[in-house]
């Protein structure tokens, strides 16, 4: 005859491989692994965030086109190079950057010589204790700390504080926007940051006008065919707003392409006024996305420093 397992016993077995299936998903979390992860680590505040895919855009020529292999032709960055091993022409992959008021916080994955960065830092006059390091930058301002939050990635920050760096340990719940689709490069902008229009480029200037009473804008590049292209999601405050903002965008962009035909010329595809005339927007409900292409004249313009 079988015996049967008493059902107390069958519910102390399952609540016992549940408990070892919970921890063992929190022992193995990839922390540190992906841009949700990174993105949660932000500490909390109005920031202007950066992310760039550094394989992706190697991969793309975009890198190339930047002229970032210039960086070496500088003896410091050659000295730290040589100091240290790493060189993030080949040794960085990604990184994101939140431009916060009270510092700026980097998360970058790549290949790095921890003991080799820790010989640095105490050759520079600073200190490294479990791994966690702290050195002068070189104003008061941009005192520089770091950790590495896993063999690959590192969490750095530049600020007033010695220890900034620490916030990075800390994941919060509310992430801030990203997009939806993968793209190599993109940047989150408080709207709040586009009110002093005065610093921004000419040709800029009215569109930030248009934009700077949104809640936020989220600007991507990412391969469009032969080309990259600029997408901008646009969050408002109202599906109005929005209608507007779609009605003011296109109008400033016909009224630029009138202004040069005036002037009997051509948008020119090495500047600014060959991007903005090609705009393309919609509305969907209280988001307005719009689209420039970023031809390989106008990239290779900014590699040279053209206007």
């Amino acid at each position: 005859m079988k015996r049967r397992v008493p059902p107390l016993l069958v519910l102390a077995l399952l609540a016992l491989v549940c408990a070892a299936l919970v921890i063992a998903v929190a022992r193995f979390r990839p922390h540190g692994r992906s841009l949700d992860d990174w993105l949660a680590r932000i500490p909390p505040g109005e920031s202007i965030i950066l992310y760039v895919d550094w394989d992706a855009l190697r991969r793309l020529g975009v890198l190339d086109l930047l002229a970032l292999s210039r960086i070496g032709e500088e003896p410091e960055y050659a000295a730290f190079v040589e100091q240290t091993g790493f060189d993030a022409r080949q040794d960085l992959r990604e990184v994101l950057i939140a431009f916060h008021p009270e510092g700026n916080f980097f998360l970058a994955r790549g290949r790095f010589d921890w003991p080799s960065l820790e010989r640095f830092v105490t050759r520079q006059g600073g200190s490294c204790y479990n791994s966690f390091c702290r050195v002068e930058g070189s104003r008061p301002e941009r005192r520089i700390s770091y950790f590495p939050l896993r063999s690959d990635v590192m969490a750095l920050a530049v600020s007033r504080d010695p220890s900034a760096a620490y916030r990075l340990q800390e994941r919060h719940s509310t992430l801030p926007p990203r997009p939806a689709s993968v793209a190599p490069l993109w940047a989150l902008l408080p709207a709040s940051k586009l009110r002093n229009a005065a610093v921004l480029p000419t040709g800029t200037r009215l569109f930030a006008k248009a934009l700077s009473e949104t809640e936020w804008l989220l600007f991507a590049a990412a391969p469009s065919g032969d080309h990259l292209e600029l997408r901008l999601e646009v969050n408002c405050r109202s599906a109005e707003q929005a209608r507007v903002l779609l009605n003011q965008l296109r109008g400033l962009t016909e009224a630029l392409r009138e202004m040069i035909a005036r002037e009997k010329l051509q948008p020119n595809p090495r500047d600014l006024s060959g991007v903005l005339t090609a705009g393309v927007f919609e509305q969907r409900d209280r988001r307005v996305y719009a689209s420039w292409p970023l031809g390989r004249p106008f990239l290779e313009s900014l590699a040279v420093g053209a206007p």
